[in-house]
Formats: C-alpha cells, structure tokens, sequence
C-alpha cells in the first residue's frame, strides 16, 4: 500500500473540503437540528460530498458522521479504513469564532496510522503518518510532492520556552472531573494555566508543544478524535483512556468514545 499517496489524497481532500467549508462560512447560512439535537449545516454535507469524492478513489471504506450509518457487522471485518469529521466544531462554526476543522484518518485495525486536521480559517494544516511523524504549515494548495512538503513543514512538537504548565480544554465542555484535573495539577506546578479552545485543535494544541494535557472527561465521538489522536502520537503523546494505560481504539461497535487524556507518554 502507498501510504505517501494515500496521505497526499487525505491531505488534498482536506484542503478542497475547507475551501468549500470557507463559501459557506462566508455566507447567510441556515441550521439545521440532527436527530440527537445537534447542529448540522450545508457546509457539513459539502464538505463531506468533497472528502468522499477524494477518499472513494483509493478504494477504501469511508466511515464519515455525515456518511451513511454503516451497521457493525459490515465494518467489524475492515482492516483499513478512513475516519472523517468534515466539520468538527460545528457550534464554533456557528459562532463563527473560526475554532472548527476538517478532519480525517487512516485506521488499520483500531489505531490511527494517518491524520490529517486542516483549519480552513487560518489554512494551518497539521499531518502525521506513523514512520513519518507530525507536522503544521500555513497551507492552501494541492499538494503534488508530499516529500517538498514535509521538508517545508515544522516537525511537531516546535520547541518552545515555556515555564508554565498549560492545560487545554473544551470551550463547550467543561466537568467537575477537568476542574479536579486542573486543581490537582496546580499542587504540583507553580504555575498552572487553562486555555479554552474549540474542536480538535486542543489536541493539535499539545502536539505542537503549545499545551501539556488534555483531559476530556465528557463525550466523544470516534470521528472527533483520530485524526488529532494521530497527529499527537507521532509527534510523542499519548492517547489514553480515563485512568488506564490503554491507548483509545476505534471501529467500536458502540463509536461513543471513553473519556480520555493527552499528554507526554
């Protein structure tokens, strides 16, 4: 299997769903309710028409929150497959507070090999593939040559100065369980701050070196997490469940995930 190109193609699909993400966000648009009450928007859908346009080409299956519901006992038998948010951070988007993503990755029997986040707002696009690493650049065109890409591109995580210990958190979300998180760690750090950031980019947040820990204690989609899961793996983070040494896995029969922490493996 190619995985340069199949990384290529994510990362191509990720930039045109954005694009199309953007003719939206600039527009008078609607919201819609889905069937557990949470918001939905033509950007969702165009964005994931684009991504499976991209993704169907390499022959793998798609398991997106805005695709069709694919029933277990079809996807339990799936070695490989794609994972995709087409908008993750939809209340942002409606906000319009620019913290929403694009979001795909390569699973290969329950781990994340491949991630891809693109931040339409700002064009930051972040990308890891196991053997490969993570990486950001400030980015908008298609890519053709993902080695000239990788060699322009800042290795996750960029060394920094800090001092303090930061913690990233959800700007929706907030448990007693993250605010016992944050007690806890200011009796060992002297100085212990939260930031409050929306949709995957908390994750990108610690892959970048730019936060230590998060911890989310609250619900979870499986689409919400992989691709930032990989991107803060390959960069020296880890990804585990609430009080446990085991790392998060996916295509679950139940796709709700636990609750989870990022930091420094």
């Amino acid at each position: 299997m190619d995985f340069k190109n199949l990384l290529k193609v994510a990362i191509n699909a990720s930039i045109r769903g954005g694009e199309t993400i953007m003719k939206v966000y600039s527009s008078d648009f609607q919201v819609e309710k889905k069937s557990d009450d949470s918001p939905l928007t033509i950007a969702d859908k165009n964005c994931h028409d684009i991504i499976e346009h991209f993704l169907k080409k390499t022959e793998l299956p798609i398991l997106s929150e805005e695709g069709a519901s694919i029933k277990f006992s079809e996807r339990k038998n799936w070695d490989y497959f794609w994972l995709v948010d087409p908008l993750d951070g939809t209340k942002e988007f409606i906000k319009r507070n620019g913290e929403f993503t694009v979001n795909i990755a390569l699973i290969f029997k329950g781990k994340p090999i491949m991630g891809v986040i693109f931040v339409p707002v700002k064009q930051h696009l972040y990308f890891a593939m196991q053997d490969l690493g993570s990486y950001k650049i400030v980015y908008k065109s298609l890519v053709k040559n993902l080695d000239d890409l990788v060699l322009r591109s800042e290795k996750l995580p960029i060394k920094n100065n800090r001092t303090n210990y930061v913690i990233v958190g959800s700007r929706s979300h907030m448990s007693k369980e993250t605010e016992l998180f944050f007690e806890e760690k200011k009796k060992i750090y002297e100085n212990v701050e939260l930031l409050s950031v929306g949709s995957s980019l908390k994750l990108c947040m610690v892959a970048e070196g730019r936060a230590d820990a998060y911890p989310r204690y609250a619900p979870t989609m499986e689409w919400d997490t992989a691709a930032g899961h990989a991107i803060a793996k390959y960069a020296g983070y880890s990804v585990l469940k609430f009080l446990s040494n085991n790392e998060l896995s996916y295509n679950k029969k139940e796709l709700l995930n636990p609750w989870f922490l990022v930091s420094k493996q």
